[in-house]
């Protein structure tokens, strides 16, 4: 520090679930087909989502589809008629069936298939293990170095729309494409992973069954580390800490003190929150998140100060600091 004075410091989710309505119809739980079918039909995606769209695409080893027309129904209405294609089937809220009719007509015979499509909801939350300031309103992210705590929230309902207890409901996770035995099974829907390493990705996924195995859902997401930041406010003594401006570059104390919080985001929180150390010209001044500074003396002066943040994972370290500015010119135009 340079200056005449001196200082003091104190411190998605779902599965199609096909019920057989007919002789014709298809199970896609299990993608039997009856013997007498003529063709197969394909949902896309495997788990749509509710109030999504389901696209169903046709294929037959017997027909000669490219010479044969379609006709899809649901709900008892047309939504399509023409050459054969791929049909995009609106659906309704979880659990809520939508009946899906389809004929297939060559050379003036028609064969008809029924299936019903129940769209049943899962989601995943995220909860990394990571740090954040109090009242902090945004989202920890997820840590390098550290874990993350995901739940699966599965609203599974019966066709009637009577919805299951999550509780008696069997999880299958899966990390990366390998089934975790251990974290799977009735009622256990959480599960808390590592963290992948920086620069990489990790994918978690989990089906959800109901007891007797005739209503799935499915979700999934996937991780992506973040390096640990450490941001320094203003602690004002009337406003509190002034989370909407962070503090970069220069610093100006205009009154007989200021105060100054540092607050590390994203650091993992496995061995206990991060430890602050705060320096002042390149020196050891104190510990802990709040920093108060009392220039003392007359003059004009600058001084150098940094906090560092530490959470005891290698890499999962950061650093801030700025230049203060302190005092007032009591110079005169002629040097008196």
């Amino acid at each position: 520090m340079t200056t005449r004075g001196g200082w003091r410091y104190a411190g998605i989710s779902i599965l199609i679930f096909i019920l057989p309505l007919s002789a014709g119809a298809q199970s896609f739980g299990s993608y039997a087909m009856p013997a007498a079918a003529e063709y197969s039909i394909t949902v896309s995606p495997q788990f749509p989502s509710p109030f999504s769209t389901a696209i169903l695409t046709f294929l037959s080893n017997n027909l000669d589809l490219a010479n044969a027309s379609l006709t899809v129904a649901a709900g008892g209405k047309q939504l399509y008629h023409g050459d054969v294609r791929s049909v995009s089937i609106p659906l309704g809220g979880g659990g809520v069936p939508v009946n899906v009719s389809t004929t297939i007509t060559q050379n003036g015979q028609a064969y008809p298939q029924t299936v019903t499509i129940i769209p049943q909801d899962v989601s995943l939350v995220l909860e990394p293990l990571s740090s954040a300031p109090p009242l902090y309103l945004g989202k920890p992210l997820v840590p390098l170095g550290g874990q993350t705590r995901l739940v699966a929230v599965a609203d599974l309902r019966t066709a009637s729309g009577k919805p299951l207890n999550p509780a008696d409901l069997s999880y299958l996770w899966t990390v990366d494409g390998t089934h975790i035995a251990n974290a799977s099974g009735i009622g256990k829907d959480a599960l808390v992973v590592g963290s992948p390493l920086q620069y990489r990705d990790l994918s978690v996924s989990v089906s959800v069954e109901s007891p007797d195995g005739t209503l799935a859902g499915s979700a999934d997401e996937t991780l992506t580390p973040v390096a640990p930041t450490l941001r320094i406010y203003e602690n004002d003594p009337l406003r509190g800490i002034r989370f909407s401006h962070a503090l970069s570059g220069s610093f100006a104390i205009t009154s007989a003190e200021a105060s100054l919080y540092a607050a590390p985001f994203s650091f993992p929180t496995t061995q206990g929150a991060p430890s602050l150390t705060w320096f002042l010209n390149g020196s050891a001044a104190q510990s802990g998140g709040v920093l108060t500074l009392r220039p003392t003396g007359a003059g004009k002066g600058s001084a150098n100060v940094s906090a560092t943040a530490s959470s005891g994972v290698l890499g999962a370290d950061a650093a801030q600091g700025l230049t203060l500015t302190f005092g007032q010119d009591t110079s005169s135009l002629f040097g008196l």
